[in-house]
């Protein structure tokens, strides 16, 4: 329901300042411009659809096989004395403990492309066991809060797209951005285990924070004295191992069980398309809302009045640049981008302008427009309280966001 009135919002309000600026300030080309966002933005979304078809077809069919052979079965039984104490509605050994640990752990190395599939398969073995059909269970509000919220080791992408627009040192927002998606991630455990009623100091937790902060702690001093270029080089073989490591390990499993593993990568390929092409309607929701916001001037109007309220207390308003990348990260994650990127050219990667939009770009992952992909994809209709939840997160990763940019960059 939230997202129901957040998407007329977007629409209601982008359609009123285009027709006061028609009407007061005579601005022509306001409407035209509105209207060519919501006709460009609908073929974005079905591009970006039809682009991720490829990747989801090659990752449902790997995960095919790792369901024919056991894989995942033997994958869910190592991580249940956890994930079921987090997920205690779903049965133990049960396939979506694996796909849920994938997902968590692509998200973790950045991997965009390869989380997304894995996510939308856990989605569908969720809604297996989901009592209400058309209801967001407890274990589906979880996953999603915890995808949302975006803890992030190596932001691979990030450090790209500084590398590309000529930063000093793209690795340098490594940590800050490390400790605020830790802050966001944090955040929406906790809050989301509030409303689920779920000790999180049981001994199991602990282990698991601790091997996280372990695993942490080993990358950090991995990389640590790395040149820039040593980082970068790092940082994509380590993704690269992983990401081929992990398809050829579900391809062995497959072939030492007597698999035929290309017809079992096939019967899941199948599946993938359907899910793609399935996802076009929530995409071109969402984006044609965020278009026709953009396109309006709204979102410059919101930026300078957030600029006058922050001189007003007397606080530095050098954040408020970044004000078009908080907003769009949670509604579009190629918007947020393009906000960051034109902090980039018109401050330059190593201001602190861009560096806090670096920082901004990983903080969260795009809560909407996730929650309308992942919960579209099975059907659900009511989202409960999975909103407010990953709006918490997303305000904490934020709030983390700008004091780590003052603190590394100020």
């Amino acid at each position: 329901m939230a997202l129901n009135y957040i998407w007329i919002a977007l629409f209601v309000i982008g359609m009123l300042v285009g027709v006061i600026k028609l009407i007061f300030l005579g601005d022509m080309d306001s409407l035209p411009a509105m209207m060519d966002s919501t006709f460009e933005m609908s073929k974005t979304a079905f591009e970006m659809t039809l682009g991720l078809t490829g990747t989801l077809t090659l990752w449902m069919g790997i995960l095919k096989i790792g369901e024919d052979s056991g894989l995942v079965d033997r994958l869910a039984k190592f991580l249940s004395p956890v994930l079921t104490k987090l997920f205690p509605e779903i049965p133990k050994n049960h396939p979506a403990l694996g796909s849920i640990f994938m997902n968590i752990s692509a998200n973790m190395l950045g991997l965009d492309n390869a989380a997304t599939p894995v996510g939308l398969k856990a989605m569908q073995e969720l809604q297996s066991i989901n009592d209400k059909k058309d209801t967001a269970s407890n274990s589906m509000i979880m996953f999603l809060v915890l995808n949302t919220s975006g803890l992030t080791l190596i932001p691979v992408s990030i450090m790209a797209y500084r590398a590309k627009y000529g930063a000093a040192d793209p690795a340098d927002i490594f940590l800050p951005l490390l400790l605020t998606t830790m802050c966001s991630t944090l955040v929406g455990l906790l809050t989301v285990s509030i409303y689920q009623r779920i000790n999180l100091f049981q001994k199991s937790f602990l282990i698991m924070f601790a091997v996280i902060a372990a695993l942490i702690i080993s990358l950090f001093a991995t990389i640590y004295g790395m040149s820039t270029e040593q980082m970068q080089h790092f940082c994509r073989l380590l993704t690269s191992i992983l990401i081929l490591g992990a398809i050829l390990i579900f391809i062995l499993s497959g072939w030492r069980k007597k698999l035929n593993v290309y017809n079992s990568f096939i019967e899941g390929a199948k599946g993938g398309f359907n899910v793609a092409v399935s996802l076009i309607p929530y995409c071109v929701a969402i984006l044609a809302a965020v278009g026709v916001f953009k396109a309006s001037g709204a979102l410059g109007m919101l930026k300078d009045y957030i600029r006058m309220g922050v001189e007003w207390v007397g606080l530095n308003s050098d954040f408020v640049d970044t004000i078009p990348v908080m907003l769009m990260k949670p509604l579009n994650g190629s918007g947020a981008r393009g906000m960051m990127l034109e902090c980039f050219e018109s401050f330059g990667p190593d201001s602190f302008v861009g560096h806090l939009a670096s920082i901004l770009q990983g903080s969260t992952d795009t809560t909407f427009y996730i929650l309308a992909i992942y919960f579209g994809s099975v059907g659900i209709k009511k989202y409960r309280y999975s909103v407010a939840c990953g709006l918490m997160a997303d305000a904490a990763g934020m709030i983390a966001a700008v004091l780590f940019g003052y603190f590394f960059f100020g």
